[in-house]
């Protein structure tokens, strides 16, 4: 399904080297203002460390910023991704859990990397260190594993070789939904259930059993649900659209761009120009934000 550009179309999930996307935040407004991007949010996973090269490239292009992160919460045996957005990064509630965070992601890294060396994988922690960019984390056990141009895709990276590597050290783990929305929520920020239909996130439940979940997160302070994504189906977007609409949720949208490591997803339009988030998503959020 082709869905025309509105005047005004924004992108609120995206992702630059800070995490796993290939374009710098810099880069990101650059190409944002290329694509005829009004304003764009940067969520790269677990980490803030890219929004202020983000916005004020941003604000020199005349393009709009609103700050993110994508975060990884877990929720009835799930892996969930919330978007969240617009928080203050300096609020007190908000640095305690962003330094949780950043000890889930870094904890225990020299021990992944062996763990992947065992595998018959030539990687070495002295190579890892030069891809951290300042945050020595799984993502940059990616870049270096990227770097090697030896496998298919960076899902199989992931699958074959990160998560596994992951778990078997010990670090696996991530704080609960119930935790972690109310401190975004406290931080003046918005929350959004990223991409619902997919593994990370409520994949394998009926619709019905779906419902119950996003109904349970609001009540934990879930505000936001994401009302298009690049491969949802008409169903999963009906389907979005009608949960918005029950639980008063806020509409976000994004593209999910991670540049050359998801081909064919393109900033601002998805695949094959098949999304276009309106300028009124964002102006919603803002409004919420300063409530």
């Amino acid at each position: 399904m082709q869905i025309r550009k509105c005047l005004f179309m924004i992108d609120l999930h995206v992702h630059s080297t800070v995490s796993d996307g290939t374009y710098t935040p810099a880069g990101l407004a650059e190409l944002a203002e290329k694509n005829g991007v009004e304003a764009f949010a940067l969520t790269d996973h677990e980490s803030i460390a890219g929004n202020a090269e983000a916005a004020a490239a941003a604000k020199e292009l005349g393009i709009g910023f609103i700050n993110g992160m994508e975060m990884t919460m877990t929720y009835q045996g799930h892996k969930i991704h919330v978007v969240c957005l617009g928080f203050d990064p300096a609020h007190e509630g908000f640095q305690r859990l962003y330094k949780r965070l950043r000890y889930i992601k870094e904890d225990s890294m020299a021990d992944v990397v062996e763990i992947i060396r065992r595998k018959g994988i030539p990687i070495e922690f002295s190579t890892v260190k030069q891809y951290a960019g300042g945050q020595l984390d799984r993502y940059a056990i990616m870049r270096a594993l990227v770097a090697m141009d030896e496998f298919g895709n960076i899902q199989e990276i992931w699958d074959n070789y990160l998560n596994p590597a992951v778990k078997e050290a010990g670090v696996a783990w991530d704080i609960p939904a119930e935790e972690a929305l109310p401190v975004i929520c406290e931080a003046g920020g918005v929350t959004s259930l990223a991409h619902f239909h997919k593994r990370i996130g409520l994949m394998g439940q009926n619709r019905a059993e779906q419902e119950e979940s996003i109904k349970e997160l609001a009540g934990f302070g879930l505000c936001g649900m994401e009302a298009c994504y690049p491969n949802y189906t008409a169903e999963d977007e009906a389907f979005a659209k009608a949960m918005i609409e029950k639980y008063k949720l806020l509409p976000t949208g994004g593209t999910d761009f991670h540049g050359e490591n998801r081909p064919g997803v393109m900033l601002g339009t998805g695949i094959n120009n098949n999304i276009s988030a309106p300028m009124e998503f964002l102006d919603n959020i803002r409004r919420s934000c300063h409530s």
